[in-house]
Parts: C-alpha cells; sequence; structure tokens
C-alpha cells in the first residue's frame, strides 16, 4: 500500500507546482508497472511505480521510461508531459515517476466496436503514422544516442529473452523450446538499422484524442530502446493473427474488410512507404521473434503471479498464454514453410 500523506508531502517538496492533498487509484490495466491516478489540488497526474518484490535485472525500468519521455518532448511522436523521476526507495517502497494525466480514449479490441468504419480506418493510418514517426526520431537531436547498444538487436534480444524466459519458467513448454531454438538459429544478419523503438506498440498503449481519430498520448515506454524498428511493426501486426475472443483480443475471426480495417500486408506496405523502404526481408523471422519475445514476457507475468506480485488481477490468466504463443509462432514459420 503507497501511504498517500507521506507521498502527497514528498510531491510538494519535489515536484514543481505540486499541491495535495491526494487520492490514489490504480488503473486496472497494465501486468508490470503498477499504475495509479493521483488527484490532486493541483490537478490529475499519473504515478508508475516499479511493482515490489524481487525483479528480474533491468526490468520495470522506469527511470527509462521517464529519460525517453523527456527526450520525445516537443517531437511528432505525442507523449504524457514526464513531471518527476524519484529514485528514493522508502517514499513508497519503489521507484517510480509521474507524469500528466491526458484525457482521452483507450480501446482494447483492435476491431474498434466504438467506432464508424471512416474512423476506424483512420485510426488505423494514424497507428502507421505515429510508429513511423518514433521510428524517423533523430538521436541525437533528442539525447538518445545512448538509449541502448547499437547493432546487433535481434541477437542481443533473443538472448535477453531467452534468460528472462528461463529465469521465469514454471512449466515445461515444448513449443517455446522449439521456437527458442529455431529464432536462435535463424536471427538475419545484421543490417545496420537502429533507430528509436517503442518495445509494446499495441492499441491499449495509445490514447486517442476525445472526438478525433488522434493520437494524443503513446504510453507505456517500459520495453523502449535503440534497435530494429521492424521489430515493432512485427509486433503490432501480431494482432491481425490472434484470435477476436481471447483475453489479448486480435483480429483474427472477424470481416476486417467490412469493418474498413486494413490487412496485414496493407498495413506493412503503408508503413513501408512512409519510411521509403523498397521492401521487407525476413518477414517470417520478425514475426516469430515477436510470438517469442511477448511469450516470455506473459512468462514473467506467471512467475509474478506465483510469487504473489502481480500487477494484475488477470495475471495467471495472461500468464497462461505462453504456451499458445509459442504455438502460434510456430503455425506461422509452417505457413512460410521456414520450419
Amino acid at each position: 500500500m503507497i501511504d498517500d500523506q507521506k507521498l502527497g508531502s514528498y510531491l510538494e517538496q519535489h515536484m514543481d507546482g505540486f499541491a495535495g492533498p491526494l487520492t490514489l487509484k490504480k488503473f486496472a490495466g497494465g501486468q508490470s508497472n503498477p499504475t495509479f491516478l493521483i488527484t490532486a489540488k493541483s490537478g490529475k497526474y499519473v504515478l508508475r511505480r516499479k511493482p515490489p518484490g524481487k525483479l528480474l535485472k533491468s526490468a520495470h525500468a522506469v527511470d527509462r521510461e521517464y529519460q525517453v519521455t523527456r527526450a520525445l518532448a516537443g517531437t511528432d511522436v505525442p507523449v504524457a508531459t514526464p513531471r518527476h523521476l524519484c529514485t528514493d526507495d522508502s517514499v513508497i517502497g519503489s521507484w517510480f515517476y509521474i507524469m500528466d494525466y491526458v484525457e482521452g480514449r483507450i480501446f482494447w479490441d483492435p476491431a474498434l466496436p466504438e467506432a464508424g468504419n471512416s474512423e476506424r480506418a483512420a485510426m488505423y493510418h494514424e497507428m502507421n503514422r505515429v510508429l513511423a514517426a518514433i521510428h524517423s526520431v533523430d538521436l541525437r537531436t533528442q539525447g538518445l544516442e545512448d538509449y541502448g547498444r547499437p547493432g546487433n538487436y535481434f541477437q542481443r534480444q533473443v538472448s535477453r529473452w531467452t534468460k528472462q524466459y528461463k529465469a521465469s519458467e514454471t512449466e515445461d513448454i515444448a513449443p517455446m523450446d522449439q521456437l527458442i531454438q529455431w529464432v536462435s538459429a535463424n536471427i538475419p544478419q545484421d543490417d545496420g538499422t537502429c533507430g528509436l523503438i517503442h518495445g509494446d506498440y499495441r492499441l491499449d498503449n495509445f490514447i486517442f484524442h476525445p472526438v478525433k481519430p488522434e493520437i494524443i498520448a503513446v504510453v507505456d515506454w517500459e520495453l523502449s530502446t535503440l534497435g530494429h524498428p521492424l521489430a515493432d511493426l512485427a509486433y503490432q501486426s501480431m494482432q491481425w493473427r490472434m484470435p477476436h475472443e481471447s483475453i489479448v483480443r486480435g483480429l483474427d475471426g472477424i470481416d476486417r474488410d467490412a469493418l474498413g480495417i486494413p490487412t496485414e500486408e496493407d498495413y506493412v506496405r503503408e508503413y513501408a512507404t512512409r519510411m521509403g523502404l523498397g521492401g521487407i526481408d525476413h518477414w517470417p523471422f520478425y514475426l516469430a521473434f515477436s510470438f517469442f519475445r511477448l511469450a516470455a514476457i506473459v512468462q514473467g507475468v506467471m512467475k509474478r503471479s506465483l510469487d504473489g506480485n502481480a500487477s494484475s488481477a488477470r495475471a495467471q490468466e495472461v500468464g497462461r498464454l505462453t504456451r499458445p504463443l509459442a504455438e502460434k509462432a510456430i503455425s506461422v514459420l509452417n505457413e512460410y514453410q521456414k520450419l
């Protein structure tokens, strides 16, 4: 539990313009860093903290989220304005940062049932535009040249998430072992492409304008780094292959054409055009890697749930996705005759 009075006193002393008292309300979403709405005399804010308990090395880096959102202020990438970073565990029990609360719409279903066809199509174009904007950030101008290690992105990521998965493993999952073996053996040769990537670019991490098909903030930058932009594109493209009736909703099994939703091929082509790419090689690898990485992430959620320090009450349900995600990756590779 967070001590409201202690937090309020701290923020009054360390955050410009803050005035208490405050109340806290935890957001229901989010499996990694617990997130809270702060309502105070001076306005509304959002608090993101590291979860309590023993954590895997390099995970839950709220300080990196704070750094990157500060760097993106004033660019074409919409973010919630960061206000304060606290690295003193004694205040609430873990590191945290504060950002402005952004009033808008958050959607969880990529079929966007809340929208009409024209708005729905416009929202997909907007997601594509913002993704290209992230990948077009000038690293030197924004002070992000040292935000990650350039080169060999997929090699490092496969190694990292394999280790994270093994550290979080709670049962033997044969398809995951098969997938780890395949992605490890089929990493494309590094092409030197490097830019800022979000790392978790999906629908519920966008805040849309209250009435316009416009993204006014991209949130949850915990997994952002310098890396290969196609990792973000493939990660978002997984939604076209995920079942619609799933805890992580996808677009498989619905009439996308009738809803005005682009195909995966059209979305990828639009992105390639925005970025000036003639084509995309190794697409099956990028998709398989994305399923592998997400499977490793949700396995971490399962482990935290069993250890009693998960952020969400639905953690075990999310954690059970590890096997079906690995199986889906295997089916993608079979589709492309890569196995």
